[in-house]
C-alpha cells in the first residue's frame, strides 16, 4: 500500500478539544460583541460610539479563535500560536472578573479562567503538538 493510500491517523481528542475550547470562545466573542452592537444601535447606552466600537471590536476578535479552531480541526500547525494567544488575552480578562464586586462577574471569571487553563494545556499537550506536525526543539 502506498502512503497516498493509507488513512490518516485519527485526531487525538485532546486536538478536538482544543478546538472546541477556541470554538466556544469565538461563539462567546462574537455573541457578546453583537449585542454590544445591536445596543448601541438600538438602545440608549451612555456612549453609542462606544458600544459599537466595543461591539465590532469583540467581532473581530472572536474571528481569530474561530479561525484557530478551524485549523486545528484541518491539524494546520499555524492555528496553535493564535490559540494559545486567545488563551493567554483571555487570563487578564477572568483576573479583572475575578476581582470586580459583582455578582456574577466573579463566576464568570472562574469559568473564563478554568477555560483559558484548560485550553493551555490542551494546546500545550505533546499529543496536540505531535499531530500538528510541530517538532520539538533539540
Amino acid at each position: 500500500m502506498s502512503s497516498a493510500e493509507q488513512t490518516p491517523e485519527p485526531r487525538p481528542t485532546r486536538l478536538t478539544a482544543a478546538a472546541a475550547v477556541c470554538g466556544l470562545e469565538a461563539l462567546a466573542l462574537l455573541a457578546g460583541g453583537l449585542y454590544m452592537l445591536v445596543g448601541g444601535l438600538t438602545g440608549d447606552p451612555e456612549s453609542t460610539s462606544q458600544a459599537e466600537t466595543g461591539g465590532i471590536t469583540l467581532i473581530v476578535l472572536g474571528i481569530i479563535p474561530l479561525l484557530a479552531a478551524r485549523g486545528l480541526l484541518l491539524r494546520r500547525s499555524w492555528s496553535r500560536g493564535p490559540a494559545i494567544i486567545t488563551q493567554l488575552m483571555a487570563l487578564p480578562v477572568a483576573w479583572t472578573l475575578l476581582r470586580s464586586s459583582g455578582s456574577l462577574l466573579i463566576p464568570a471569571g472562574i469559568a473564563l479562567a478554568v477555560v483559558a487553563v484548560t485550553g493551555l494545556v490542551l494546546l500545550l499537550n505533546p499529543a496536540t503538538t505531535t499531530a500538528l506536525g510541530i517538532r520539538p526543539r533539540a
